[in-house]
């Protein structure tokens, strides 16, 4: 158990956080939930007592063990993979390491061999003898390929540092476990990996998400951080809006219901006030009346942009083909002899771990670089929109926001192109900001935005979640269901890619292309299917050996 006691968080005049109280118990998964800015993050460093809070504390049941994600990636990058897994069950990692020196003492003294023993029980008691194995099915299952497991952190690529990390979290069952953004950056396999996990887990998770299929299919409650407060629903996300809706338009037919009491009771006393023989009545009335207290009903803090896009012309039949295409980086064939044909109606999800693959197809198909081998060409009637993966090089300028999305319009009037990033939540002062100095989640807002504008019918977008809150992906995961041009796209996003394509393209290791017509969850249930009737042919082939 963990709980939070009179939490009180300033950040100058500020409070982030008042008087917060919260209890997680053992056996439940809660969702951390709320606005950018309202301080999820923030919330789990107190939980973790990474950040000291201005007042109150965090009260752990004795002899629990906290785990918590570490989002520091390069931490850890003189260590081996397998130790950065071990090392999240510090005291095993401690008993471990104590253990090896002794042995390796040329001195090996009598207080030695008592000291050893004493180590030895300690780790048996703690299943040490089953860490690697544990820490490699962790691995494993997150798609970490054993040649990486004695691998320096410093020699892995981002994503693997991100997988190895939680992993990390994951080890040695801790009692409470705190994982502040664990799907970023994980592919779709890896997601669903730590979903079963997660729903298997017997202690307490308490998680901060965006993914919304992902906090639906792992969450037993709700926590909801809107002014300073933290409230708790029980259920999973869905349950979590649909439960907010409900309860806010309670309090709005409740207060309507007052507010008639009031009017009759005020038309009373107006009326009858000054008459004797009602004196009493009206007395009694305005008592009543002093009664009444009317809900307060705040606003959500939350904010959602208005993503719309409009292409300016129609589509015509023919919009990209593909023919025998080709490309190798540093040596190795990311993409090998691919070819198909896009149709008008077409929107395509990109999926599977082979995601420089399709990045890179995204570079070629938008002129960024050249096939090796093969060809493209893209229908006469198409525009192409592209929003790439790193957005870095778009943001170096010292423009501010408006002058820099005017570049991109055609309509150079201030007013048209101010519309653009209002519906994008860039009001007011936040126009004129320099876009050398925006977040990542700003940056994001920008360029989707010069999409919009740019009134393309085809739309190319790598990753555009990233760095996005709830609210921001809700809003382009419904624009793009009413998009009716052709798009391509990757996203980690379970609920974003089944709501969104119609057609999933999968590019395996070796660089080749799986293409389906079918709606993701489609395809997810086709490749289950297939593997399981390859382990059926296996089983049956051992047994006609034996």
């Amino acid at each position: 158990m963990i709980a939070a006691s009179n939490i009180t968080l300033r950040v100058g005049k500020k409070a982030l956080f008042e008087d917060v109280n919260i209890k997680f118990s053992e056996g439940n998964c809660y969702g951390v939930i709320g606005a950018n800015g309202a301080g999820k993050s923030t919330f789990l460093r107190i939980l973790s007592g990474q950040l000291e809070p201005t007042k109150g504390e965090v009260i752990i049941t004795p002899g629990d063990r906290l785990s918590f994600l570490e989002q520091d990636h390069f931490k850890y990058d003189d260590q081996t993979v397998m130790d950065t897994v071990i090392c999240g069950n510090p005291r095993l990692y401690e008993v471990r390491n104590e253990k090896d020196a002794l042995y390796m003492k040329e001195d090996f003294t009598e207080e030695d061999g008592i000291r050893a023993s004493e180590l030895e029980a300690e780790f048996a008691e703690m299943n040490g003898w089953e860490a690697e194995s544990d820490a490699e099915t962790l691995l494993n299952g997150l798609g970490i390929e054993s040649e990486y497991h004695y691998a320096l952190m410093g020699d892995l690529t981002g994503s693997q540092k991100v997988k190895v990390l939680l992993a990390r979290a994951l080890f040695g069952n801790p009692d409470i476990l705190l994982l502040d953004e664990p799907t970023n950056h994980l592919d779709l396999d890896a997601i669903a990996w730590l979903e079963e996990f997660l729903i298997n887990f017997e202690n307490t998770v308490i998680v901060v998400s965006h993914d919304r299929y992902f906090l639906n299919k792992v969450c037993t409650q709700i926590a909801d951080i809107d002014y300073g407060k933290i409230q708790l629903y029980a259920g999973n996300y869905d349950f979590w809006f649909e439960s907010s809706q409900l309860l806010v338009k309670q309090m709005k037919e409740a207060n309507k219901k007052k507010e008639e009491k009031i009017k009759e009771l005020q038309e009373f006393i107006s009326r009858f006030s000054a008459n004797a023989s009602k004196s009493k009545q009206a007395t009694s009335r305005k008592r009543a009346l002093e009664k009444i207290q009317l809900e307060e009903i705040k606003p959500s803090s939350r904010k959602y942009p208005y993503i719309d896009f409009r292409p300016n012309r129609s589509i015509g039949n023919e919009v990209l083909m593909v023919e025998n295409l080709s490309k190798t980086v540093d040596g190795v064939k990311v993409i090998d002899n691919i070819s198909f044909t896009l149709r008008r109606e077409d929107k395509v999800a990109f999926v599977g771990g082979n995601e420089q693959a399709a990045t890179m197809f995204f570079k070629i198909i938008t002129g960024e670089e050249e096939p090796d081998e093969g060809y493209y060409k893209w229908g006469v009637t198409t525009t192409q929109a592209y929003f790439p993966k790193d957005n870095t090089k778009e943001f170096t300028s010292d423009l501010n926001i408006a002058e820099w999305l005017t570049q991109y319009s055609e309509n150079k009037d201030v007013t048209y192109v101010r519309g653009f990033l209002g519906r994008m939540l860039f009001a007011g002062e936040d126009g004129v900001k320099k876009v050398s100095v925006l977040s990542g989640g700003e940056r994001v807002r920008c360029m989707l935005s010069k999409m919009m504008i740019s009134g393309a019918n085809v739309l190319i977008l790598d990753e555009p979640t990233n760095h996005l809150d709830m609210e921001s992906i809700t809003a382009l995961n419904n624009g793009l269901i009413k998009f009716p041009g052709v798009e391509l796209f990757t996203c980690h996003d379970h609920q974003f890619v089944q709501t969104t394509a119609n057609r999933i393209m999968e590019f395996t290791h070796d660089g080749q292309l799986i293409d389906k017509i079918t709606t993701y969850d489609e395809y997810l249930a086709a490749d289950e299917a297939a593997r399981k009737r390859q382990v059926y042919t296996l089983t049956e082939s051992e047994a006609e050996d034996n």
